[in-house]
């Protein structure tokens, strides 16, 4: 999937699903999404068509390398130009939605980070007889909601690590099981850690070079920052100082040990506290499903109900989400959601075989149509304001039934309107589709590097860009506004490139390098 070789081991699609594999924070594609990628992008293609232009207009090895590095910056979408064949795109797997729903979250968070700093976004329509503005009413402001995007991140990532494990669990496959959880909790460090260890040296590297100081007395101006200021990366003294923390922040970054808010969060990029979380999430999900591997699945249901109920009396919302990630993977197993079509090309068996009779297509449009309308109120309820329940209509009723011991009070819908959508859209073909069109798909490839791309973009290019466009349409009234409009005409696609980069360039690498050490440090047999 990218500009490198070819991997011809590729890995199932259950094992590299999820944000992050998940993720975390994407971090894994469809098997389709990866196969199409692979045949596009791979180095061989990119690389070979390169020096095929380079040793035609017989150019020095400087301009040959000058222009393959142009060719490899150019947008994944745009490779294909640049190959003398096409490659085929092949029909996309039964769970490839789920790459377009992350994808599509990693790209509202990176709005909610981009808007916060300019705009008040947390409080709701009508909030104290004010904020009347359309784009806070429910709904619309999901374009802008990370923190709902977080639930859907997680309800995924406990989807995407269960469905394999189930798989097998359920074909009383104990020892595929064994092999499978085994390679899940050794990549999990790696694949959740080693691009943002990249992406945070990267963030070093800028600092050193003093981009960073170009950008930090903008970082903090209440005349271009509205809202919400970001912490800004601290340059030390020298290079050896920073170096010396940038590895104890690393060490801090894993952060296995407490369960404390935003506990840790790397001051090189404060966006990436979801990591530890995912990771934390992640053992205790492979914990729960060793644990109940072979109990009967009506029994394992009853025990995954009380873990989910006693791990949201203990206000662990992350964890409930995942839990119920494993619980609609094994439900969408159990109706046999994932089980390929038969097309009308495939050769008609020599014997008949019996079947579960085909659900009737009016049959099949009711139930869709039924789950579009449930996956209603299940938006309305991710579309919780941020700022609370309090003073906003619609809510404050709403706001009575969230119980006082849950700390977040702000993420208790949003966590069950999270988990409603993805059951909902599981059974909905209406959904799937959208998830599954070309643009969603390729936020879905790219979504982990987007999630850690989008921060050292805006602190550093994206805030001199801002400051130009405010500079150049001035700050007061509707002036800001448009300068902010402006601004983010160069500065989206500017992040979308950057996270192209990288996932060619640092995702994708890491995902093989993963599977490659465990291949190499593993027992056979």
């Amino acid at each position: 999937m990218n500009g490198y070789a070819v991997s011809r081991a590729s890995l199932s699609h259950e094992e590299k699903l999820s944000l992050i594999d998940d993720r975390s924070l994407s971090d894994v594609e469809s098997e389709s999404a990866r196969i199409d990628l692979e045949g596009r992008f791979s180095t061989i293609q990119w690389a070979a068509t390169a020096k095929t232009y380079c040793n035609g207009l017989r150019l020095s090895s400087w301009s040959s390398t000058i222009i393959r590095t142009g060719i490899f910056l150019l947008p994944s979408f745009v490779h294909h130009r640049y190959t003398r064949e096409r490659f085929r795109t092949e029909k996309l797997h039964p769970t490839a939605y789920l790459d377009g729903m992350r994808g599509l979250a990693a790209l509202f968070v990176f709005f909610c980070h981009y808007f916060y700093t300019a705009f008040r976004i947390a409080e709701g329509w009508g909030h104290e007889n004010a904020n009347y503005e359309i784009w806070r009413l429910p709904f619309v402001r999901l374009l802008y909601s990370g923190p709902s995007m977080v639930c859907i991140f997680f309800v995924i990532s406990g989807y995407a690590l269960s469905l394999k494990p189930m798989k097998q669990i359920r074909s009383r496959s104990f020892d595929g099981f064994s092999r499978t959880m085994s390679s899940f909790v050794f990549r999990r460090l790696f694949r959740l850690y080693l691009p943002p260890v990249i992406s945070t040296f990267g963030v070093l590297i800028l600092l050193r070079l003093g981009i960073y100081e170009m950008t930090r007395g903008f970082a903090g101006d209440r005349k271009y920052v509205h809202n919400v200021i970001e912490h800004h990366p601290v340059i030390e003294e020298t290079t050896q100082k920073q170096l010396r923390h940038w590895v104890w922040e690393m060490y801090n970054f894993v952060h296995i040990w407490g369960w404390e808010k935003f506990g840790g969060a790397t001051g090189y990029d404060v966006h990436l506290w979801t990591i530890p979380v995912e990771f934390r999430c992640s053992m205790m999900l492979f914990l729960v499903m060793f644990g109940t591997a072979r109990l009967r699945t009506v029994f394992r249901f009853l025990c995954l109900g009380i873990l989910m109920w006693f791990t949201l009396r203990n206000d662990r919302w992350e964890v409930v989400l995942f839990l119920w990630g494993m619980a609609i993977a094994e439900l969408d197993l159990i109706r046999n959601a994932h089980e390929p079509t038969t097309s009308h090309s495939s050769p008609a068996p020599l014997l008949p075989l019996e079947k579960t009779p085909a659900v009737a297509p009016e049959r099949r449009k009711t139930c869709n149509f039924l789950w579009i309308l449930l996956s209603i109120p299940a938006l309305y309820l991710m579309s919780e304001p941020d700022a609370g329940t309090a003073g906003n209509p619609g809510w404050k009723y709403l706001g009575t039934f969230i119980p006082e011991w849950f700390s977040d009070k702000y993420r208790y819908y949003q966590m069950i309107g999270s988990v409603m959508f993805v059951f909902c859209v599981a059974r909905s073909p209406s959904w799937q589709r959208v998830f599954n069109s070309a643009p969603v798909q390729y936020f879905g490839r790219i979504s982990y590097a987007l999630y850690l791309m989008h921060g050292p973009v805006m602190h550093t290019i994206g805030f001199m860009v801002e400051r130009r466009a405010w500079d150049l349409v001035g700050t007061d009234g509707c002036a800001y506004n448009w300068g902010f409009v402006l601004a983010s005409v160069v500065n989206i696609p500017l992040v979308i490139w950057a996270a192209d980069v990288f996932w060619r360039a640092v995702d994708a690498p890491t995902v093989r390098f993963t599977k490659w050490l465990e291949s190499r440090l593993s027992i056979d047999g």
